[in-house]
């Protein structure tokens, strides 16, 4: 029996009706690539999908939910599945432009999904005849999955395993790597023993688990102290903290990963998430202040962190393997170096993002959280906005594969990404990269940001001068 861990739960439990916490890739494929000059139909894309469903147990798994929340949810098999519902198809209206893709995405983003189904639908959107930047005749694929089934990571090793490498079909994953699953529904005698047995175990598990984290909990809290001694100054109120809407927006820009990995050199050892962090700051401040809306203090972002083992951080199992940090973003700095050395420095002190002592620390006092504990923490959070006092917005930098996909013979040309909002947090820039490309990706809804394109112009403005800030404090070395 396959059991969502507690952390993959409390995304079932922070959902609202206004608000479904689902996630939705966006690949945009150039069919000129197809062997022999040939089409890619409808039905096509579907014998493909049909053909990679062993590949990922997402597939054909609905969930199976504990009577009462006793216990949290079961991943089991699908008696019904049906292909056809999951993978439907739509078409631009003329003239098929960048506005008319974003309105369609934002509102198949914002649809929620079957609960009583596999927790995943695609929609493939032809018509893609004048975006700048994309051959005509191009189609986009966009995957939306329930964020109790998949994080950053595990999303891209799903997709991994529905592309292929060239545009003769061969798998990135080898169709034979990977054995097909089977889970088997849970009787109710079986589901209701569970969750008593665990009940039971609950307090006997947090206080191992506590006992056993003594000295790595003393040390974080020594250093929680520390940094709030350094850094008391409240989160500023904003238009981003706000509950969110049902009316979902989207837009992105896209930029070479080159272009940012120069600016490494200006401030040493800084990285491409720093990076990521500073342009989104310059951006914000750029927005706020024509809207008169700047604060004086910092905005505070929230920067989900893999937790993943290992080198190789999205092999390491499906569902949710993340911890977070909060961290400045400097919006209150002008100068766009001067902002980067700073957020370097306040990501550096961050034990979240350099050892995962508390990623590794909260994932095992997680375990032993009772589910109905959850469900009521969860909808509590929900209902009060707490998340508004712990930060102004998301920003998640999620590193993709840097090769050319392909599937059915069309080479993938872009990647987009859609994300889910919070009541409190109605904002969430996410910045995942393909092939020497990372593209910025704004999702929030049409009361908090009304002007999306005009933000979006602040993105571009934002790495122009941090981009000329750095060149410049180069030639002065």
């Amino acid at each position: 029996m396959d059991q969502l861990s507690p952390q993959d739960a409390q995304f079932l439990y922070m959902e609202s009706e206004d608000n479904h916490i689902q996630v939705t890739g966006v690949a945009i494929f150039d069919p000129s690539t197809v062997p022999d000059g040939d089409i890619v139909r409808f039905k096509d894309i579907l014998a493909h999908i049909e053909k990679r469903l062993h590949m990922s147990p997402l597939f054909k798994r609905r969930l199976d939910r504990v009577p009462f929340e006793l216990d949290f949810p079961y991943w089991v098999d699908d008696e019904h599945f049906d292909l056809e519902y999951h993978v439907q198809h739509a078409r631009l209206p003329e003239p098929g432009d960048w506005r008319q893709l974003c309105i369609q995405l934002s509102r198949f983003h914002a649809r929620p999904l079957d609960m009583a189904r596999p927790l995943w639908e695609m929609l493939v959107i032809e018509g893609l005849d004048h975006i700048d930047g994309l051959p005509k005749g191009c189609y986009a694929i966009a995957t939306k999955l329930h964020h109790a089934a998949v994080d950053g990571a595990s999303i891209v090793k799903f997709y991994r395993c529905m592309v292929d490498v060239d545009n003769m079909g061969t798998p990135a994953v080898p169709l034979d790597a990977i054995q097909a699953t089977h889970s088997p529904a849970p009787g109710i005698l079986n589901m209701t023993g569970r969750a008593v047995f665990n009940a039971v175990r609950s307090p006997i598990g947090m206080t191992d688990a506590i006992m056993r984290s003594a000295p790595a909990l003393y040390r974080w809290g020594q250093q929680a102290l520390t940094s709030q001694r350094e850094s008391s100054d409240p989160v500023p109120d904003t238009r981003f903290n706000c509950n969110a809407s049902p009316h979902k927006m989207f837009d992105a820009t896209a930029f070479d990963l080159e272009e940012l990995k120069a600016i490494r050199a200006a401030v040493p050892g800084s990285t491409i998430n720093d990076i990521v962090l500073c342009i989104c700051a310059g951006a914000l401040r750029k927005y706020l202040q024509r809207h008169k809306e700047l604060p004086a203090e910092s905005l505070v972002a929230w920067v989900p962190i893999n937790a993943r083992p290992g080198v190789n951080k999205e092999s390491d199992g499906a569902g949710n393997q993340i911890t977070s940090m909060t961290t400045k973003i400097y919006t209150n700095i002008a100068n766009p170096v001067q902002r980067l050395r700073r957020i370097h420095k306040s990501t550096q002190k961050s034990k979240e993002a350099k050892t995962g002592i508390s990623a590794r620390l909260m994932t095992d006092l997680s375990q032993h959280v009772p589910a109905a504990t959850l469900v009521t923490a969860g909808r509590l959070v929900l209902r009060a906005g707490m998340a508004a006092n712990i930060c102004n917005l998301f920003i998640s930098n999620v590193p993709g594969p840097q090769i050319p996909l392909f599937m059915n013979g069309a080479r993938q040309v872009a990647n987009y990404g859609i994300a889910p909002l919070v009541d409190g947090m109605g904002l969430f820039i996410a910045t995942p990269s393909y092939n020497g490309t990372i593209t910025f990706n704004v999702t929030s809804t049409r009361e908090t940001l009304p002007d999306i394109h005009f933000f979006v112009e602040c993105i571009e403005a934002s790495l122009a001068a941090l981009s000329k800030a750095a060149a410049k404090d180069l030639v002065r070395i």
